[in-house]
Formats: C-alpha cells, sequence, structure tokens
C-alpha cells in the first residue's frame, strides 16, 4: 500500500500541443495546503511549454508541490501489445517512449507533431481519408476505468483531430517529461518519494464532477466558486469571469489538494507493476 505523500502546494496545468512558440491554451493555477482559494500563476501571461518546464523545475525545490498535468504519460499498450503495432524495435515502456518522442521531434518549443505527421502517420487519424475512426480509438485501462465511471468517454492518443483530441498535447508533454531527465519524479512511472514535489496526468474534467457539477465547462466565477465550495476550497476573487482553461486548472489545483491525502487514489485497484510502467495512471481515477 503506497502512503500519500507529505505536500505542500498543489499546481494544475492545463497544456497544450499547438504548433507555435507561445500558447494561449496554457494556463497554471496553484494552491497551499488548507482551504484558501487558488490562485493563477502569472495570470494574463501567455506560456510557452519551455517556461512551464523552467517554472516546475524552479518552483519544485521551494516546497514539496503535486504538479498535475493535463495530457496523457502514454498510450494504450495492454489491450494492442505495443504502442504502435508493426513497427520496428518500438519503445517497450513509458520512459523508453519519452526519449524517443523527444529524439525524433525537432519542432519547437517541444512541440510533437512532426511525430504524428511524418514519423508515425498511419497510427494517427487526421479525418476520413485515414479510413473508419473506430478503428483507430484504442485506450488505456485507466481510460476505460474513467469511461466506466459515466463520466463521459476519454478521448485516445491515435485520434489528432478535433476539438477534443488530446494526442498532440500528450506527445509534446511527453517530451517535457523526458526533460525532466529525472529531477522530479513522475507517478506511477517512479514510486511516490518519501519527500520532496512529483508530477502526475490529471483529467481536469473528473474534478469539476468530482466538485458536483457533472463535468460541465465552467466559464464564469459563480459556477467557479460553487465547485471550489464542492471541494472544500474558499471562493476566488477574480475580478472578471475566467476563461474555461483557468477555471480548469483553478478547480484542479483545489482537488487535487482535497484528494491527495486519501490512500485510495495512489492505489488503485487495476494499477499493476506493469501498467505503471508502461500506460501509467490519470491521478483521481479509481
Amino acid at each position: 500500500m503506497v502512503a500519500p505523500p507529505p505536500l505542500a502546494r498543489f499546481a494544475a496545468i492545463d497544456w497544450s500541443g499547438a504548433k507555435g512558440r507561445k500558447h494561449k491554451g496554457i494556463a497554471v493555477a496553484s494552491c497551499e495546503a488548507g482551504d484558501k482559494a487558488p490562485r493563477l500563476v502569472r495570470p494574463g501571461h501567455i506560456w510557452s511549454r519551455t517556461e512551464v518546464l523552467e517554472w516546475l523545475i524552479e518552483t519544485a525545490a521551494e516546497a514539496p508541490t503535486l504538479y498535475g498535468f493535463d495530457f496523457s504519460c502514454a498510450p494504450p499498450i495492454m489491450e494492442r501489445g505495443a504502442y504502435f503495432p508493426g513497427e520496428t524495435a518500438p519503445p517497450a515502456n513509458a520512459r523508453a517512449l519519452w526519449a524517443y518522442v523527444d529524439r525524433l521531434c525537432d519542432d519547437e518549443d517541444l512541440g510533437a507533431a512532426s511525430f504524428m505527421e511524418q514519423h508515425h502517420r498511419r497510427h494517427f487519424y487526421f479525418g476520413a481519408a485515414d479510413g473508419v475512426k473506430a478503428d483507430f480509438l484504442h485506450h488505456r485501462v485507466c481510460e476505460h476505468a474513467f469511461n466506466a465511471t459515466g463520466g463521459g468517454k476519454a478521448s485516445t492518443l491515435y485520434d489528432a483531430v478535433g476539438a477534443a483530441q488530446v494526442a498532440k498535447a500528450s506527445y509534446a508533454g511527453m517530451r517535457l517529461l523526458h526533460r525532466l531527465g529525472g529531477k522530479v519524479p513522475v507517478w506511477p512511472m517512479d514510486a511516490v518519494p518519501a519527500a520532496g514535489s512529483l508530477v502526475v496526468e490529471i483529467y481536469t474534467r473528473a474534478f469539476i464532477r468530482l466538485a458536483g457539477l457533472s463535468g460541465r465547462k465552467v466559464r464564469n466565477r459563480a459556477d467557479l466558486n460553487l465547485a471550489l465550495k464542492g471541494l472544500g476550497s474558499r471562493a476566488t476573487r477574480l475580478a472578471a469571469d475566467p476563461s474555461d482553461h483557468e477555471t480548469d486548472v483553478l478547480i484542479a489545483a483545489a482537488g487535487m489538494r482535497a484528494i491527495a491525502g486519501d490512500a485510495r487514489y495512489w492505489n488503485p485497484p487495476q494499477l499493476t507493476p506493469e501498467l505503471a510502467g508502461t500506460e501509467g495512471w490519470t491521478f483521481g481515477v479509481l
């Protein structure tokens, strides 16, 4: 049984896989242990992925922090036997995959579009010309577990088209995880440390549901504060209605704080050692 780690701070990051150097889709929020309202980190700032990496490494040493990224750390392997079936010498575990993605990609600002568009094109769905979309919809064990709770159908890392797709952000995220280079452990690929900071994968919709808002998007202060109240947090005092990127991370930071001390979330029933090293798990899914 893994014991919950001692944590002083909780930070949630809404990530982006978009091309370019700066990304309006990235938002960061944090909160301390207790019940104070979470706050945006560098409000109004347009982040680059590289800046997020630098900020994480810098702040991880300040206080034991749980960093939650809204991207998938690895594609499914259990139901197919390989990340990319039919490829020569494919990566066999998550860390090897992160290094592989980073080695193949020279996209700016830790982007990974070329990984899907050039290096492994046949594995990804970009539109009707690729065939039947259902043939690409493979899921991880944790995604099946989340879908079974009635929270809606989680996306897949082989679907690279549409507003709901997470593939581009996730492969870019793998480059960040590789660049951490052991500086900050990544759960569950790494063991929960006895002290210090760590990184987890999160699904912001799961925390909106946990707050009692049925997983719907939150785009105003009233609903944001309703969600925070449901997670045991004080209300925010934002000057204006936030974007859904901002509400996602504010709610997720409070949600991570609300469950981080519960050992159940560090010991999901289906999380085996093999699964931990290959597919990983989404923190907050049981």
